[in-house]
């Protein structure tokens, strides 16, 4: 599943917080857990270390690594398992004052599994897998083909996963032999449109029952690409889901990442369109249907507060400590929150009509 905004406020609240630390010399620990993996494994392994700690030259290093690993070690031994997505744990004396001391220790779980496991100790903490969740998930089809074969992938978030590469035995244009060139080019044909719908039948079976699929992707050179889509019979429902075809020269696992590369405006359109798509309806009800809709902060917040509003619009232009505490409110309502950006018309018409607004679940009088 996609990150919900509140998922994704609660992270990027997390993860600005913890950049800010630095310490002076190398003593902040971090250590991420994987979902899954026996927590008791990373309590011996914390133990381990800070046995090991005792070789530390600096004195005070010394002293602040061990506390931060003792505080770890009573965190995931209060642990009877690893959380369902992995955790994530921090600890270490983040003072900007020599002399001073200043420890913090936190457990932080994500909102979607943790793949990575680590320990370090560093002057900063380790954060990067835990930006990586909040890079785009969003899945997409990818199939390139050529006369000569093909390929088909996923694209998920940034990253390209084949999945299957063919070759399709179609003789060249050319012949030799008794056959007239008229026969010879209706096998040809024939052949083609066999492997054609071959491809279709694997990309049903790949793509068809994704639930994350945003669209399809689809490249080859010449008009091959075109002859696919025409006579591979690709079922309606990912027909409608592709939503570009480009021109590249190649067919293998290189041609998965040209047909990602020359599909950036296509890709990053989709998540304009979802925008503009929530605005429109947003918009709409409140031209027609103005008792189901507020907006402002006046109106929003009486919504709000007697549990009134179904979803909540804010825009990602506001102030930051003001969008944390409609956040939080919209939580305790069980409210849906979509944040809206100024990168597309409608986000700063949204904007420039104060940035708030909610569809409501009944009348407020």
């Amino acid at each position: 599943m996609s990150l919900t905004d509140k998922e994704k406020i609660k992270l990027e609240d997390f993860l600005e917080r913890m950049k800010e630390y630095k310490a002076r010399h190398t003593e902040l620990v971090t250590v991420l857990v994987p979902a899954g993996f026996d927590i008791n494994l990373i309590t011996k392994q914390l133990e381990s270390e800070k046995s090991t700690s005792t070789n530390i030259k600096s004195t005070k290093t010394r002293k602040n690594v061990k506390i931060a690993l003792e505080s770890l070690i009573r965190t995931t031994k209060g642990m009877k398992q690893t959380p369902p997505n992995g955790v994530a744990l921090f600890a270490g004396n983040v003072s900007e004052t020599e002399g001073q001391d200043e420890f913090i220790s936190e457990a932080f779980e994500p909102p979607e599994e943790l793949n990575s496991r680590l320990y370090r100790c560093d002057q900063i903490f380790v954060l990067e897998p835990l930006e990586e969740i909040l890079e785009i998930k969003e899945v997409y089809g990818l199939i390139v083909v050529e006369i000569n074969g093909a390929t088909i992938g996923l694209l998920v978030g940034k990253k390209i996963k084949l999945l299957h590469s063919f070759e399709s035995n179609i003789p060249g244009k050319t012949h030799k032999g008794g056959q007239s060139a008229a026969r010879y080019a209706r096998i040809r044909s024939g052949l083609a449109k066999e492997f054609f719908r071959k491809i279709a039948q694997v990309a049903k079976e790949e793509f068809f029952d994704l639930e994350k699929l945003e669209g399809i992707l689809v490249g080859g050179p010449g008009p091959t690409k075109e002859d696919f889509l025409k006579e591979g019979n690709l079922v309606t429902k990912l027909k409608e889901k592709v939503i570009a075809v480009k021109d590249i020269g190649y067919a293998d696992e290189h041609g998965l990442e040209l047909l990602v590369e020359t599909s950036q405006e296509e890709l990053g359109s989709q998540e304009i369109i979802k925008e503009k798509q929530i605005l429109e309806k947003f918009f709409n009800m409140l031209g027609k249907e103005k008792d189901k809709t507020a907006y402002g902060k006046e109106d929003v917040k009486k919504a709000l507060d007697i549990g009134a509003v179904d979803t909540l619009f804010i825009s990602k232009k506001l102030p930051k400590s003001e969008m944390k505490e409609y956040e939080k409110k919209a939580e305790e309502m069980s409210t849906k929150l979509e944040l809206i950006s100024v990168e597309t018309e409608e986000g700063q018409q949204f904007y420039n009509l104060t940035g708030i607004g909610a569809i409501l679940r009944f009348k407020v009088q």
